[in-house]
């Protein structure tokens, strides 16, 4: 499913401070080199905060994948409804309220006042996010979830394009490389689609959610630029609890919009037929469902930490990774179709991703 407002972005670049050393000519001097700036980094922080990334990439690496696998695991056992899980994914919302309150009581913030731009903004970035989660679930519906999270990486690309019209947000010659190669490992799935098809799923309705994938993919990009617009021009303040307001209000705007569809398409009612003939019965069904709710909202949190903690390199290397796992564990565990293209294809995409993490690496420049 897909994950509003965390790909990657300029507006939380607070993380760790780099050092700069000249670079040592030998191999061994660079390593005690990198060993002397990780020691540095270490002490300039608190352990207590050092859990808490650790925790918060945990949460990434671990409940995306898992929120993935559940997504696919209902469809494959019997569940039809692309409401339902366009809806797990911001029924959640309410955990991260559970974290915000304690800042609001204990650490002496208060909310962000919301004037009518904000409102409005808010509204409109649930609107989008709602049809984005719709679209991601027909994917899911009709595409192997290795194969879906691969297509969904492609986010990255429409992210960085958005964000150079919308937020002038700069390209370099590593990011354009990056767009490229990820561009590529698309096309090279979609070549493949014969030795990547359940068998209950017809060429048509493949080709449906590849298409659904793309799509929900480029709509995730412009809801990304568009949050870090609205943060940058309407928010302002560089704090944790200003970020998660921002994801809370979304979602909460998503889930209103996602609700309205489940209760239009009578989708509510027909969970309980579903949950009737689901495989594993009426508690496998609901725990699918609920452990879908959990999972996307630490996610969620633990992307939203990562970013203010460190930096939006250390959550695209998170991401990068965690495209590979949700692949492997797809394999594993769904018992996913995994050809040589496939292989090629989530090679080309992690050194997309590299690429990309490189072009956007933080750079000192002494004065």
């Amino acid at each position: 499913m897909t994950q509003p407002l965390l790909q990657s972005g300029a507006y939380m670049e607070e993380g760790m401070s780099t050092v700069d050393t000249d670079p040592p000519k030998k191999l061994w001097d660079k390593v005690a080199a990198y060993k002397t700036l990780a020691r540095e980094a270490y002490k300039s922080k608190p352990t207590s905060y050092w859990i808490l990334l650790l925790l918060s990439s945990l949460a990434m690496l671990v409940a995306f994948p898992a929120s993935s696998l559940l997504s696919r695991l209902y469809f494959s056992n019997g569940g039809t409804s692309k409401w339902i899980i366009s809806w797990v994914a911001v029924a959640g919302w309410p955990i991260s309220v559970l974290f915000l309150i304690p800042m609001y009581l204990f650490s002496g913030t208060s909310p962000t006042p919301l004037t009518l731009k904000l409102t409005i903004s808010y509204v409109g970035l649930g609107f989008l996010s709602a049809a984005d989660n719709l679209m991601y679930a027909y994917a899911y519906a009709y595409l192997p979830a290795s194969t879906a999270s691969l297509v969904a990486s492609t986010s990255l690309v429409f992210s960085a394009l958005f964000g150079y019209f919308i937020v002038k947000n700069k390209i370099n010659a590593s990011i354009m490389n990056a767009l490229v190669v990820i561009t590529a490992a698309m096309v090279i799935i979609a070549l493949d689609s014969d030795s990547d098809i359940y068998g209950n799923i017809s060429k048509k309705q493949y080709i449906l959610g590849y298409v659904w994938d793309i799509l929900g993919s480029a709509l995730h990009g412009l809801i990304f630029a568009l949050s870090e617009r609205v943060f940058v021009s309407l928010l302002g303040r560089v704090s944790f609890h200003v970020v998660l307001e921002q994801q809370i209000m979304v979602s909460f705007f998503g889930f209103l919009f996602t609700t309205i569809g489940l209760v239009l398409n009578n989708d509510f009612h027909g969970m309980s037929s579903e949950a009737k003939t689901f495989k594993g019965g009426k508690t496998a069904y609901y725990m699918v469902i609920i452990w879908s709710i959990i999972t996307f909202q630490l996610g969620v949190l633990g992307a939203t930490a990562v970013l203010f903690l460190s930096s939006t390199v250390l959550a695209g290397v998170l991401n990068a990774v965690r495209v590979p796992l949700t692949s492997i564990a797809a394999v594993i565990l769904l018992k996913d179709p995994m050809s040589g293209f496939k292989i090629l294809s989530l090679i080309i995409t992690f050194w997309g991703f590299a690429s990309y993490i490189y072009g956007n690496r933080p750079v000192n420049k002494e004065t």
